[in-house]
């Protein structure tokens, strides 16, 4: 008799879209899921990443939530941006973004740099984004969550808020 564990792709019998959070049911004997919204997602067992299909864009979950995997300054750019807004009008005010460090060589030719300028100090570039100080992630190894998550917003008093992508446009 064959395990009815193996009958599912490997998120199980059902997810979450990752755009619109709706469950969604995994095709049996597949590893695809299907949104009536957003169409077909394919689950890829040899990198844990969920693929849409129409669009190629690629998700990871972490603790049950859906982070999109970026491949283009833009993507990450703009999400940097909604979650801003939406501190924003929460009320509160971002003070540092720490970007995970696997986005580091894309992200660099997007980031504002300044030097000091008063004698005495080393020649340190500050990287910002939005106005904002940028730091990038410790190691993976320090914190496996960076492989797949995206940035943290410090706010005010300097607590972090991760923004997994579809959770911003609530």
């Amino acid at each position: 008799m064959m395990n009815p564990g193996f009958q599912y792709p490997m998120f199980g019998p059902e997810i979450q879209c990752p755009h619109c959070r709706q469950t969604i049911p995994a095709l049996t004997l597949t590893d695809t899921y299907l949104c009536p919204r957003h169409g077909a997602f394919e689950a890829n067992p040899q990198n844990g990443e969920l693929i849409h299909l129409q669009s190629g864009r690629h998700w990871r979950r972490w603790n049950n939530e859906w982070y999109r995997q970026h491949t283009h300054p833009d993507g990450i750019r703009f999400e940097i941006h909604e979650a801003l807004d939406k501190l924003y009008t929460q009320g509160y005010r971002a003070t540092k973004v720490i970007i995970a460090r696997r986005y580091q060589e894309l992200m660099s030719g997007y980031l504002e740099r300044s030097t000091p300028w008063r004698s005495g100090q080393p020649e340190v570039t500050a990287a910002r984004l939005y106005g904002l100080p940028v730091e990038f992630s410790p190691d993976t190894s320090e914190d496996p969550c960076w492989e797949v998550i995206n940035f943290d917003l410090e706010k005010e008093p300097g607590v972090p808020v991760r923004y997994p992508y579809f959770r911003l446009f609530e």
